[in-house]
């Protein structure tokens, strides 16, 4: 997995011992875990955390991160949908606007 800098560029500066145990920490021990959970298992599953609870602008990022990590359209709506029934129609809709986004490049 590639070298996580998200904590630091965006709070480096101004929370620096939070921004080290997002980059090194959660993305550079935990998600670096790959025999226990692939990079694609732990996008599904933090895309539904985040979702279940409406935390749509970290979101859109994990979104993104689960596209690279090889989660298909379909998945992601198939996903969505799912969760719908267990987290709430509203945040469904709020989601699909992100993955529409995310995976077909239109403004939600």
């Amino acid at each position: 997995m590639a070298k996580q800098t998200a904590g630091r560029d965006a709070l480096g500066d101004f929370a620096p011992q939070f921004a080290a145990l997002n980059d090194d920490v959660l993305f550079g021990q935990v998600w670096a875990k790959e025999d226990e959970l692939s990079p694609r298992d732990r996008s599904l599953i933090t895309v539904s955390a985040l979702m279940a609870q409406g935390l749509f602008p970290q979101l859109e990022a994990h979104m993104k991160l689960a596209k690279t990590h090889g989660v298909t359209q379909t998945e992601m709506v198939a996903l969505i949908t799912q969760l719908a029934f267990y987290t709430g129609w509203p945040k469904a809709w709020s989601a699909f606007g992100i993955a529409k986004t995310v995976y077909e490049g239109t403004t939600a």
